[in-house]
């Protein structure tokens, strides 16, 4: 078995772990809002999304396509120098997403995974080395910085509009019943988030893990994405959605807005409309800036609601910072998987991914947040949940 060979199954399993975060990082996309509201229970929402996101996974590789040819100028690299880049690249797109699940911001995994790939492709190629413009097809700005930059315009002002038609025909109705028929309507408009959410995000692995197979010289990029891949990355990002991405659940549900369920109809259907409009012309949107936008705009839409414009601007700065330091660490891990070489270089990038996976995993533990405490009254300053009370028996 050739060195070339074990970097190419490193980074096949690296793209499913990043396929497995994006996952649980993205969960609160789809159902944060249903269980705000109480439509769904944690556990059903996050067992719901799971299977969607499953079968989204197989509905289009339009996506797909644009990642693994239309962001880096790849043609004349050696293949184990492509290997190398698009390793490192996932490095920085899991570590960010980790980040950000840590201190449960928002921030868009496709920016992280695009980030990271783009600072490693630039620390390997120089500026060349990225498609900054393009055709419709092809190019950072066309694919990446402009819909990253409309999308949650576009989605505040649609869920605002739809928020705001919402209350206003139903101003004189019984609210209570009101309530009840729309938590009926966010189980559908959530499930069709999640089926958008795999449609649009198992792709971008999809696209990485055959650039990787194009590196290594198994597929030509002329070839159709081979059924295993889609069939692995169906089940790495549903197996992510199931575990539940509480941290940022809890945030999006609880911490941007106060949530009632015409809000998370309106918030959920202008997510997952503006979602698969974009899987459909192949623009890998970032699912968490739109469902962020449509939840800000229902805040917006509905008379008299509190946004924590605060929690909105910490969610900015991370959304600000996701390219540049994701390419950051991307560029970094290229240049000690070059500094040392072959398989032991991209062996050393894997050991600092595992430690630093493993601290935040055990930082996380210190402050945890589960199905327990995921719809409490918000306070930024979560205390674990108390343990039961001991009762003490008389002698």
């Amino acid at each position: 078995m050739s060195a070339e060979f074990i970097v190419l199954l490193i980074v096949i399993i690296t793209a499913l772990g990043f396929d497995f975060t994006n996952g649980f990082h993205d969960t609160a996309n789809a159902m944060a809002t249903s269980i705000a509201t109480g439509a769904l229970s944690p556990k059903v929402a996050v067992a719901m999304s799971a299977v969607l996101n499953l079968v989204g996974a197989f509905l289009s590789v339009e996506v797909a396509k644009t990642v693994s040819g239309g962001l880096l100028n790849i043609g004349n690299v050696h293949h184990m120098a492509l290997l190398h880049v698009v390793f490192a690249g996932l490095v920085g797109g899991i570590l960010w997403n980790l980040i950000t699940w840590l201190l449960g911001i928002p921030s868009s995994s496709s920016h992280a995974l695009f980030g990271g790939l783009i600072g490693a492709a630039v620390a390997a190629l120089g500026a060349s080395g990225v498609i900054w413009t393009g055709n419709q097809s092809t190019g950072l700005i066309n694919k990446i910085i402009v819909p990253a930059v409309l999308a949650p315009f576009v989605a505040v002002l649609v869920a605002g509009l739809g928020t705001f038609v919402i209350y206003r025909l139903t101003r004189t109705s019984n609210q209570a019943k009101v309530s009840k028929g729309f938590r009926w309507g966010q189980i559908g408009s959530a499930a069709l988030v999640s089926l958008a959410h795999g449609t649009n995000d198992a792709q971008k692995t999809m696209g990485v893990i055959f650039m990787a197979l194009v590196a290594h010289g198994t597929y030509t990029n002329s070839a159709s994405i081979p059924v295993w891949v889609k069939v692995c990355c169906a089940l790495a990002i549903a197996a992510g959605t199931y575990l539940g991405g509480w941290r940022i659940i809890r945030t999006l549900g609880k911490g941007l807005v106060e949530i009632d369920s015409p809000q998370g109809f309106a918030a959920e259907t202008s997510s997952a409309a503006i979602i698969l409009t974009s899987a459909q012309f192949g623009l890998p949107l970032s699912t968490t800036q739109t469902a962020t936008g449509s939840i800000l705009g229902t805040g917006l839409g509905k008379p008299g609601a509190e946004v924590r414009w605060g929690v909105m601007g910490r969610m900015t700065v991370a959304w600000l910072l996701t390219l540049p330091l994701a390419g950051l660490v991307g560029a970094l891990c290229w240049w000690i998987a070059d500094a040392i070489g072959g398989l032991a270089g991209v062996g050393v990038d894997l050991v600092i991914l595992i430690v630093l996976a493993g601290y935040m995993y055990l930082r996380s533990r210190r402050n945890p947040v589960d199905t327990s405490n995921v719809n409490a009254d918000w306070d930024e300053g979560l205390t674990p949940p108390a343990p039961p009370a001991k009762t003490s028996v008389a002698a």
